[in-house]
């Protein structure tokens, strides 16, 4: 078998690699147009912004060898991008595709609905096939163009779907697959088990007949779609005091451990030390197995040269991306800065270097305050931020903006300030007559800036955020559960997926946020840490719930 791999410089596609080795598969990377004539089987991991693939195939001289490829009859796969490029065109772009489906890409329609369209959903099969590789189980999704489902006005692509997606009340093409040729919006190389099936049966017989192709059922719009609640483990990384990289967590951002009086010696040898959880990689496989849907590293570790030259966290991304095949989150020094040498790193390249190493999506913080405080000056971007370089080469859904905020008291009949349309009023137990704003801090929640939340969150929609971190420094580490306040806020003033995070104590607060907001995912630390709760417990309350989750 000459099993290549297409990649054309932009974004993770290390983790398709790391799922080939997983299932045994050998393969070679193309590296110039000679090495099409090569391949006997080719998949072209796609992952970012349509433009930039076009533009990075065609400056590689790899478009037109890429199209004499598939119609060669060969056996192509293309993932996300790697789908969409197959299509005619995309609005996201001027760029023209390889015009092999007759059907453009078009935007999803946010008015009901967050775009990017971030999670797990269900790929429904249009026709019967006992061995096709896709069948009716959730797999990883996370863009905002598709090709939405219109048989009426492309009749000619109809011929093209193996299987539809419902988000929203939006239909559109989730698989295709024609002859030689079969494509994925989702990404089976983080849809965990489900993917990693899918990826072996196609390779095992990548021409396969889908049936009789006669179609099973006309594809309609549902009621609700089948999309589920994210259940996210996030793991702070930092060096403790002996330079060992340890996964911690803090009390409202102490990571200390703090002396009690009451307790035997060994309390007084570590208070004062870095709280000590365990290792990262070896916990992020953990999660793994016990179906986390995402997991995110951050690095909270004051660099003491750059992140391009902190080796350890690096090493830390590739081997945690060889053992879990679901999305991997990295933050930490994502911004522009100079190496010892005067050298210069954009923040665009600190993430070129994570994605390469096996990340899907970068997390922003203080970075995202200092760029909106200069957006609200100008009144609009300038394009030099971290936001939007990353967001013009990976897409928008590579982004996400960690917010740290704290209440700012004040006192609901006298305050006139800015944030007066802004102010939550308290309405029970000792919030009850209270009122307060949020307010955004940056380095780790040490310095307050005169930014509110619902301004920060409303300029990082607009600079390209594709999703956004809701953490709260009132309640981190308290247990007593999320500020459903301060995610409400938020949610109501963005159009992009919202993440809740900070205050978890219980497998029950995690169905009250889904419960009481709108958000798309809930996000804990050190409750799953220490093993006071497990996700599968938590993935049981919500079922429980009639929540919609992802089973595993």
């Amino acid at each position: 078998m000459g099993l290549y791999l297409l990649d054309y410089g932009a974004g993770n596609v290390q983790s398709l690699a790391n799922s080939l080795t997983r299932l045994g598969y050998s393969f070679k990377w193309i590296s110039s147009p000679a090495d099409f004539d090569d391949a006997t089987i080719l998949i072209f991991p796609g992952v970012g912004a349509f433009g930039s693939a076009v533009d990075s195939l065609q400056s590689r001289g790899l478009k037109d060898p890429l199209k004499s490829y598939i119609q060669s009859g060969r056996p192509f796969m293309g993932i996300c991008i790697g789908m969409q490029i197959l299509f005619e065109s995309s609005t996201e772009s001027t760029n023209s595709g390889l015009g092999v489906i007759p059907c453009p890409i078009e935007e999803f329609d946010c008015r009901d609905k967050a775009v990017p369209h971030i999670g797990w959903n269900s790929a429904d099969p249009v026709y019967l096939s006992k061995t096709g590789p896709v069948d009716p189980a959730h797999y990883y999704f996370v863009h905002s163009y598709c090709a939405k489902y219109n048989p009426e006005k492309y009749p000619a692509a109809s011929d093209w779907v193996y299987s539809t997606t419902q988000y929203g009340q939006e239909l559109f093409i989730s698989s295709v697959h024609k002859g030689n040729v079969f494509g994925t919006q989702f990404h089976p190389e983080k849809s965990g088990p489900a993917g990693l099936r899918l990826l072996d049966t196609w390779l095992r017989n990548p021409e396969f007949v889908a049936g009789s192709m006669s179609p099973r059922e006309t594809p309609v719009l549902k009621p609700i779609h089948n999309l589920t609640k994210r259940i996210i483990a996030c793991m702070d990384v930092r060096a403790n005091d002996q330079g060992d990289l340890v996964v911690t967590k803090g009390d409202q951002y102490d990571v200390r451990e703090k002396a009690d009086p009451t307790t035997v010696s060994t309390a007084v040898i570590t208070a004062g030390q870095v709280r000590n959880l365990g290792k990262p990689v070896a916990l992020a496989a953990r999660y793994f197995e016990q179906g986390a849907d995402e997991l995110c590293l951050l690095n909270i570790t004051s660099f003491r040269q750059s992140p391009l030259q902190d080796q350890p966290m690096l090493a830390v991304v590739r081997s945690a991306a060889e053992c879990i095949f679901v999305p991997l989150t990295i933050g930490g020094g994502i911004k522009d800065t100079v190496d010892p040498d005067g050298t210069p790193r954009s923040a665009l390249e600190v993430a070129g270097a994570y994605f390469r190493a096996g990340a899907d999506k970068v997390s922003i913080g203080s970075e995202a305050v200092y760029t909106v405080e200069r957006l609200r000056v100008t009144g609009k971007g300038d394009g030099t931020s971290a936001i939007e370089t990353i967001a013009h080469a990976y897409g928008k859904q590579a982004v996400v903006v960690s917010i740290d905020p704290r209440r700012v008291y004040v006192d609901p009949q006298t305050y006139d300030g800015p944030y007066k349309k802004e102010l939550v009023l308290g309405r029970t137990g000792k919030e009850q007559g209270k009122a307060w704003w949020y307010q955004c801090t940056v380095s780790g929640g040490r310095e307050a800036r005169q930014v509110s939340v619902v301004e920060l969150a409303r300029g990082v929609e607009v600079l390209g955020a594709g999703e956004i971190l809701v953490n709260s420094i009132d309640r981190d580490g308290t247990g007593l559960g999320f500020d459903l306040d301060l995610l409400n806020l938020v949610k109501k003033n963005v159009r992009i997926p919202v993440v809740a995070s900070s205050g978890a104590g219980s497998k029950e607060h995690f169905v009250e946020v889904f419960r009481e907001t709108d958000v798309e995912a809930g996000l804990a630390a050190g409750i799953f840490h220490r093993e006071e709760v497990r996700i599968a417990d938590v993935k049981d309350a919500l079922r429980a719930a009639d929540i919609n989750v992802r089973l595993t």
